[in-house]
């Protein structure tokens, strides 16, 4: 199995193996594009498991993670959820921006995050016991916590947790070389850029330029396109529809370069 690219940047690959070991759930918060998917996957493939990843949105409820009646051929039959399938298998599930998803899902986590680790099945009178090699992985962006989208107190003790950030410049200049093609030279001078662009986070902008959006624009830099053309389709447009705001932010990339 090939492992996805990572670059550490701390101690969250080994923080991540002793979680899994000793069968303990894991929280990773951080920006948008700042490598939280990417970090799970790695780590997934690293340790040679297999990896159910759900995208949590308004509409994801327990049922869609726990699975449900289907009718199939004039008959009705239970089809698991991802979650489920995981808890009988074994491998690793990972909720993406958990705060997304409807509040029943929370309550339907919580058993399997402590020393219990079951998932009670109501609709099929099942009791599941996660195997050893089942780990619980959640993620979300504080950023755009609020009180209607926030983790309770009681449900963020049950994770151990991790705080992801951007890599320092010289890194994720490295990062953004090593998945584009561009050379470390080039992609320091969008990094920089984007500091300048998520200092303005809060003011602005809702969300700084991620690595992911800087990995785009170096992409389009490496295939030929034009400097400042790349940087408007894969920095500036993707912030903000406001004109006023994509001037005020072109005139901070006429000043970077």
């Amino acid at each position: 199995m090939d492992i996805p690219f990572y670059q550490p940047t701390g101690s969250e690959c080994d923080l991540f193996m002793r979680a899994f070991e000793h069968k303990l759930p894991l929280l990773i918060k951080g920006p948008t594009g700042c490598g939280k998917t990417r970090f799970v996957s790695h780590m997934a493939a690293k340790i040679g498991k297999p990896l159910h990843t759900i995208s949590c949105h308004d509409d994801l409820s327990a049922a869609d993670l726990t699975g449900r009646y289907l009718l199939k051929g004039g008959e009705t039959i239970w089809v698991d959820g991802p979650l489920t399938r995981t808890v009988r298998e074994g491998g690793i599930c990972y909720l993406d921006e958990v705060v997304e998803a409807r509040k029943d899902v929370t309550v339907v986590l919580h058993p399997l995050t402590d020393d219990r680790r079951l998932l009670p099945l109501e609709r099929t009178n099942e009791l599941l016991e996660a195997p050893d090699d089942f780990m619980l992985v959640v993620s979300y962006n504080p950023g755009y916590q609020n009180v209607l989208k926030s983790l309770k107190p009681s449900t963020r003790q049950r994770f151990l947790a991790i705080e992801f950030d951007f890599p320092p410049p010289e890194r994720e200049a490295e990062i953004i070389a090593r998945e584009s093609g561009l050379s470390v030279e080039r992609c320091l001078g969008l990094v920089n850029l984007a500091g300048r662009l998520r200092a303005m986070k809060g003011h602005d902008l809702e969300e700084g330029v991620s690595t992911r959006l800087l990995v785009y624009c170096a992409t389009l830099v490496e295939a030929g396109m034009d400097l400042e053309q790349a940087i408007l389709s894969a920095m500036i447009e993707p912030l903000t529809d406001e004109p006023d705001v994509k001037a005020g932010l072109l005139e901070v990339v006429k000043a970077t370069f």
